[in-house]
């Protein structure tokens, strides 16, 4: 006898350029969902530099059963990442229809009972997005900025790519938005602040938070550790935008 799966809400993470932070807040916002008592898988879709393995601390390889992925756990979630399939520092050379393929793998694998799927995906509107839409049809999806300029001239490509393809966009994170000094306390914006928030708002989509350009979160991501798995005030940030999340997604 089959036992049917959970039905699951998949909620794509995307962004117009890399750079921005997308991976990281990806990773920090499932867990941060995980650690709200929600069941969380996380797809690293990133084909061309798939970072979740770094970011979550583990090399791990998945298993397989029945030609499915057994996704790995880590930090009080599952994942799958194309970078968990190749060696370490080579290249994936891939076209199209092999990036696509690989994703659908990732998509149909055993999930056992997680109720959020959260998918980072490569920066820009190309193939892996496209793909992503038609097959699996995500119930939203959040787009992570920088303030400057440049960015959000992307960031605006990509929620138009959701919106012409009728998902709704769940909202907008303003990523590296504040430095604050660790000797003096003082506060400066290298890439400016508010840019993400006021892109938001004329572009009528919901605004989700605001997270600091902090070492904290850098030194955690690199040691595997994302800043969400032990508290403190990066945390809260992660968690009070998976909260605005959670209730996007409701309505």
């Amino acid at each position: 006898m089959t036992v049917a799966e959970p039905s699951r809400t998949l909620i794509a993470i995307g962004s117009g350029k890399g750079g921005v932070g997308k991976s990281t807040v990806s990773a920090n916002l499932a867990i941060a969902l995980a650690r709200m008592g929600k069941k969380v898988g996380l797809i690293d879709a990133d084909v061309y530099g798939p970072s979740q393995p770094t970011l979550l601390g583990t090399d791990a390889k998945p298993t397989a059963e029945d030609d499915r992925l057994i996704p790995v756990e880590a930090h009080g979630i599952r994942f799958l990442s194309l970078g968990q399939l190749v060696s370490p520092g080579h290249a994936l050379a891939w076209r199209g229809p092999m990036a696509t393929g690989a994703l659908a793998k990732l998509v149909e694998a055993d999930w056992g009972d997680a109720e959020l799927l959260i998918v980072d995906l490569p920066p820009g509107t190309g193939d892996v997005q496209l793909s992503l839409i038609q097959r699996s049809r995500p119930a939203g999806a959040v787009i992570v900025s920088t303030p400057q300029d440049l960015s959000l001239i992307d960031a605006r490509r990509a929620v138009d790519l959701f919106n012409k393809m009728s998902v709704p966009v769940l909202g907008i994170v303003e990523n590296m938005a504040t430095y604050v000094c660790p000797h003096c306390g003082e506060a400066s914006h290298p890439f400016g602040t508010g840019g993400a928030e006021a892109a938001a708002a004329e572009m009528g989509v919901p605004f989700l938070g605001r997270l600091p350009l902090s070492m904290n979160i850098r030194e955690s991501s690199d040691a595997g550790r994302p800043p969400a798995v032990d508290g403190g005030e990066d945390a809260q940030a992660f968690a009070t935008i998976a909260a605005k999340l959670l209730e996007a997604v409701k309505h």
